[in-house]
């Protein structure tokens, strides 16, 4: 551990003199803060907005990093692109994104560890670099921050709405307008830990939807997600009579069209470059099996 003393000069928060005098970014600077961490004229402080004034004595530890838990795995992986501050990557169907209980091994997170010289430790020991999740039958786009830097503009800007994700999705049944909006607050389900569930004590979620195009039975669409909420697009779709086909958990228990996968592929994203201020764009084509059932439901005669 580091020990750090500073008298303080100019009127500032707590969290800035932290993160400037401790080289960390400020959601660590808080947690070391929070975590007991800081003193101020000899007395705890908790507060990462606590005001100090000039003549203050702030007395601060940084703690040893510790290392991530996660072993490092040889996974081939599409990485669309990568700089010194953020990568964007292709996620197969079938991948989970980070170790949890049952699944400990061959995540994104391993093959991250493996391919990339960095990633960010905002996430926790478990998940190094991941600012935001697709489930594990989801393919798609996904970006990755490689330093607590980029880690906080990105989450930033998610929770701005500032960053963009469309996903094409194949719905049970044909759409009878050509675009919709479904704005329902989510939270888990009562009846099932598991799911998630239309709650109006919930989260708020805004999911706006485009057809592309009919199928017989099914219908192809262009969403965009405006919050990110757990199984959003999965139960919004469901809560207007229409889940995703081949859902395991929100599709139809009988009678819903037959498709090898879960039918829903983050399509694109479009964010701002922490370090450059560039806007981004990526896309990422769905995979052959998705194209294929695609192409069948096109052609499935009545």
């Amino acid at each position: 551990m580091q020990k750090i003393e500073k008298t303080v000069l100019i009127d500032m928060r707590l969290d800035v003199l932290v993160s400037l005098e401790g080289d960390a970014s400020r959601s660590q600077a808080a947690k070391w803060i929070a975590d007991g961490l800081c003193q101020v004229n000899g007395k705890t402080v908790l507060k990462a907005g606590f005001s100090v004034k000039p003549g203050d004595r702030v007395v601060f530890t940084i703690p040893d990093a510790v290392e991530s838990t996660v072993e490092k795995e040889d996974i081939p992986i599409d990485i669309l692109y990568e700089d010194e501050d953020v990568a964007v990557v292709d996620k197969p169907c079938g991948m989970v994104v980070h170790p949890a209980a049952g699944n400990e091994s061959g995540t994104l997170v391993n093959a991250l560890l493996f391919a990339m010289d960095s990633l960010s430790g905002i996430g926790g020991v478990k998940r190094p670099g991941i600012v935001h999740r697709l489930d594990k039958d989801t393919s798609g786009v996904m970006m990755v921050a490689k330093n607590d830097m980029a880690h906080e503009s990105l989450s930033r800007q998610l929770s701005e709405r500032t960053m963009e994700k469309h996903y094409l999705a194949v719905v049970e049944g044909v759409m009878k307008t050509e675009e919709g909006e479904i704005d329902k607050p989510l939270g888990r389900s009562k009846k099932d830990r598991k799911k998630m569930a239309v709650d109006p004590e919930g989260r708020e979620a805004l999911t706006r939807w485009k057809l592309v195009e009919n199928l017989r039975d099914a219908a192809l669409l262009d969403v965009h997600i405006l919050t990110g909420r757990t199984h959003q697009i999965r139960v919004h779709m469901q809560s207007i009579h229409h889940p995703l086909a081949g859902d395991p958990l929100y599709g139809l228990s009988k009678g819903g069209v037959r498709v090898p996968r879960l039918m829903l592929h983050a399509h694109t994203l479009a964010f701002t470059h922490p370090r450059t201020g560039e806007r981004l764009h990526f896309e990422a084509k769905p995979p052959k099996a998705y194209l294929d059932a695609v192409e069948r439901l096109r052609n499935r005669k009545g």
